[in-house]
């Protein structure tokens, strides 16, 4: 009898890896393995640049759209060049990946599955173990078919709430998306120095009444894998 137990704990223990290998999920997949195939994808783009278009809808700020390139090189090395200001948040372009980074630093949960357009996803929620972290909660609606992450919202001590929608194209075997949609708190969302503006201002805000604000991000002309150097990030 036990080696019969021992034999059906070895054929799982085979399956499980070539599922892994194969990234792909089986319906009782838990969140801290469909979370962890998610990050192994997000390493498969060692490096990448992208021209990207960028367009704000902020209260209190009009400026026109505007163009720049996205440097990113793993793990956290990233930098926007642009002749114009670029308005967009950070912590969506590798804040997913470094969260996702050590699972022993966050308890995971599988919430529902829920219907994005008409794609079915699996929402997870994300809570950090250390009260020294930024992120408080994170939610990512993950295309398990797939492996993308459609949407996540991040609520961080510093920055608010975000919430960024995917949409993906020719890039998705490297979970690139071709544009991407934030949703920011304006009260918390950091506005660069060297753009005059108040958000806190008592005045502005009997006008402006908005809460949140969307920056639009069109993103194109990929160059995966090409080898950046680290001096270009300095």
């Amino acid at each position: 009898m036990r080696k019969f137990i021992l034999l059906l704990l070895i054929l799982n223990s085979i399956y499980f890896e070539n599922s892994f290998s194969q990234n792909s999920f089986s319906q009782n997949a838990s969140a801290s393995f469909i979370l962890n195939v998610i990050y192994k994808k997000s390493l498969l783009a060692n490096d990448y640049s992208a021209n990207a278009h960028i367009k704000v809808d902020l209260p209190f700020l009009k400026m026109l759209p505007i163009n720049a390139t996205i440097y990113f090189k793993q793990k956290d090395k990233f930098k926007i060049d642009s002749k114009s200001i670029a308005i967009l948040p950070r912590q969506s372009f590798d804040q997913l990946s470094r969260m996702l980074e050590n699972p022993s630093t966050y308890s995971s949960m599988i919430q529902s599955q829920e219907l994005i357009g008409n794609i079915q996803t699996t929402l997870i929620s994300v809570i950090p173990l250390s009260d020294t972290s930024d992120l408080i909660l994170g939610k990512l609606w993950i295309d398990t078919d797939k492996k993308l992450v459609l949407k996540s919202q991040l609520t961080t001590k510093n920055s608010g709430t975000i919430l960024t929608e995917y949409f993906y194209g020719s890039n998705s075997e490297y979970g690139l998306p071709d544009q991407l949609i934030f949703t920011v708190d304006i009260k918390k969302f950091k506005i660069p120095k060297s753009v005059s503006i108040d958000i806190n201002n008592s005045a502005s805000n009997k006008v402006v009444k908005e809460k949140i604000g969307k920056i639009f991000i069109t993103l194109s002309n990929y160059k995966i894998n090409k080898g950046i150097e680290d001096a270009l990030f300095k």
